[in-house]
């Protein structure tokens, strides 16, 4: 259970007076799931936090919003009491500090990652080999080798993807006991798939300010879909390696080339607008100390995609040893850090929409 904290008692007297409002009732998902309640636990009151997707529409529309005297404002509130859930459901425990400093991490783990790729390859590659350019079967591997490039990012994948599937066991061990139905699972991929619940009450989001729009949901639906034809990339390369043996670089209308192409110009559409969007907005719904961690996550996605694309246009050129070594770099740090950045966010979040499936049933 996650402990009682200054901002979970925030949360927990905002939520009371919402909750004997209930002029948001049909805003999101968050407020149907209040209403099942008449006390709020600290796990009750992480489990909404996660369920709510930020859409600030309440906060425009309540009536006790600061200057009020109640100063009701749930999207900051909730924003803050996500943070600490994730910190407090970290694996390995002692890393749940990170979330504290999550842009500082972010930050200095890709300047770490693409430098260390790069002193790395100097160390091990010819310099004739690695800036000069490179075509044909297997051009990649003689720049960085295949058992090399499997070790690093192999390695720091399995353990991003670990420490996230511990973090969540946590999650669900504090927030949701119960086994889930195939019904309340479906409904749950289905609201992920969608992202329906960025559309607010069904008009959308109030990303900018008293007015409702879609932009958020479709940027989010951009580089969220793009970062997964990034992963089919990689997944179908490495099917052609191993399973036919045809080794990279390959075709542009091959199917690694294609879905990766298609996912990093998604990934930067998706980056680029919602910093933007996170530029423009109107501050006072926002959790201002967390900025700086988003900003920086966001900056790290666009350069890994933008690499990636700079990394197909000029592979037959003289740059591509070096834009190899920093991509891969870039790529690494984002596994080691995922774990401990707001990446975490969609499977929290996906977790709570799933709790709430179930209650939805129960009730």
């Amino acid at each position: 259970m996650q402990p009682e904290t200054d901002t979970t008692t925030e949360a927990r007297r905002q939520m009371e007076i919402c909750n004997a409002c209930r002029y948001c009732e049909g805003y999101c998902a968050v407020f149907p799931a209040m209403t099942m309640r008449r006390e709020f636990t600290t796990g009750d009151l992480t489990h909404l936090a996660n369920l709510c997707h930020n859409c600030k529409g309440c906060y425009h529309a309540c009536q006790y919003a600061p200057p009020h005297p109640f100063g009701v404002n749930i999207p900051a509130t909730f924003a803050q009491l996500r943070q600490e859930s994730y910190a407090e459901h970290a694996w390995p425990r002692a890393m749940g500090v990170a979330f504290e400093r999550s842009g500082t991490l972010v930050t200095l783990a890709a300047f770490a990652g693409a430098a260390a790729a790069m002193i790395l390859a100097i160390l091990l590659v010819d310099p004739r080999v690695l800036y000069s350019a490179q075509t044909g079967v297997g051009a990649f591997f003689r720049v960085v080798p295949y058992w090399l490039m499997m070790l690093l990012a192999g390695g720091s994948f399995a353990f991003g993807i670990g420490a996230m599937v511990m973090a969540g066991r946590n999650y669900w061990r504090a927030t949701a006991p119960g086994t889930p139905s195939a019904a309340a699972a479906t409904e749950a991929a289905v609201d992920i798939l969608t992202l329906r619940n960025l559309s607010g009450g069904g008009h959308g989001c109030n990303d900018l300010d008293e007015g409702f729009t879609q932009t958020r949901r479709w940027l989010h639906h951009a580089l969220f879909y793009g970062f997964m034809l990034c992963f089919a990339a990689t997944t179908t390369g490495a099917i052609y390696h191993h399973l036919f043996g045809w080794k990279s670089p390959h075709a542009f209308f091959s199917l690694p080339v294609q879905f990766g192409t298609w996912g990093g110009v998604l990934m930067c559409v998706g980056t680029v607008g919602l910093l933007w969007v996170k530029t423009v907005t109107d501050p006072a719904p926002v959790a201002k100390k967390l900025l700086g961690g988003e900003y920086a996550m966001l900056a790290l996605l666009f350069l890994i995609a933008s690499s990636g694309l700079l990394l197909l246009a000029l592979r037959h050129t003289g740059v591509m040893g070096s834009l190899l070594v920093i991509h891969i770099g870039l790529v690494i740090a984002f596994f080691l850090v995922m774990p401990y950045s707001k990446m975490v966010h969609g499977m929290y979040r996906g977790l709570a929409l799933l709790r709430n499936a179930m209650e939805k049933r129960r009730a």
